[in-house]
């Protein structure tokens, strides 16, 4: 499946480097979040990305440009192709798409999904990793043939509330009072009636769309209770970096 990357916001909660930098520039060990994150999807054999920048574009399809062996698709200068910049990295096919500075999350997701043609696709943020398995990720969404299946996750952190019902998510909140304890994870799968959602730039992924299909039952849970870790503050940073240092970090664990 084609995967779908978040990668344009502002990061204004990381300052500390979102100031020279995208968020999913800053490091990990050595390397940028949004690296290893691309690493759980390969691993999984999903090699097709679709990255939805915006904030500091150039700062990351300059990365993925002078990574060894990088192949351009088509013009050697980098040239746009259908507002795509198309590169190669060994198996990884990448297609860098500015959604505009100023874009909302369903913004973005609003001006790729027709590049997906008539296929699901795997979606994500560009700033939290996990050991989820996507296999089992897969499986449960093909077994229940709903629109959206979200992965929840029960991190020590609070941000947007699941509440369900076996494994129907029954309301999505973003960011109130946790009463569950089960959160947005943010590893989607989605069917591509989707896009019928998302009304433009200015559309949050996270409130009117997600909050419609669930009210209409098309939305479904995927209950993960391994590791999971965003990046959202410097502190979340330097646990990361601390996970990092361990022989085989805990999102690589497959």
């Amino acid at each position: 499946m084609k995967v779908i990357i978040l990668a344009g916001g502002f990061g204004s909660r990381l300052s500390e480097y979102t100031d020279r930098i995208p968020k999913p520039m800053v490091e990990i060990g050595g390397k940028p979040i949004l690296y290893h994150l691309m690493e759980i999807f390969s691993n999984y054999g999903h090699k097709n990305f679709y990255l939805a920048l915006g904030y500091k574009s150039e700062v990351i399809v300059n990365f993925f440009k002078n990574l060894p062996n990088a192949k351009i698709f088509h013009n050697e200068d980098l040239s746009v192709v259908d507002n795509r910049i198309l590169i190669e990295v060994g198996e990884w096919k990448i297609n860098l798409i500015n959604t505009g500075t100023d874009s909302m999350t369903g913004g973005r997701l609003k001006r790729i999904i027709p590049l997906m043609g008539d296929e699901r696709f795997l979606l994500t943020y560009g700033d939290g990793l996990s050991n989820i398995n996507l296999n089992n990720l897969l499986s449960f969404h093909e077994s229940h043939k709903k629109l959206v299946t979200i992965s929840a996750v029960r991190p020590a952190a609070r941000f947007g509330e699941l509440e369900i019902k076996g494994s129907v998510v029954t309301s999505f909140k973003e960011k109130p009072q946790v009463r569950t304890g089960w959160i947005n994870g943010g590893f989607f799968i989605i069917e591509p009636k989707f896009l019928n959602y998302l009304s433009d730039d200015k559309t949050v992924l996270e409130e009117g769309p997600l909050e419609e299909v669930s009210k209409a039952g098309e939305l479904m849970a995927y209950k993960h209770e391994g590791f999971w870790q965003c990046m959202d503050t410097k502190r979340d940073k330097d646990l990361l970096e601390e996970f990092s240092k361990q022989k085989v970090p805990p999102w690589n664990s497959r």
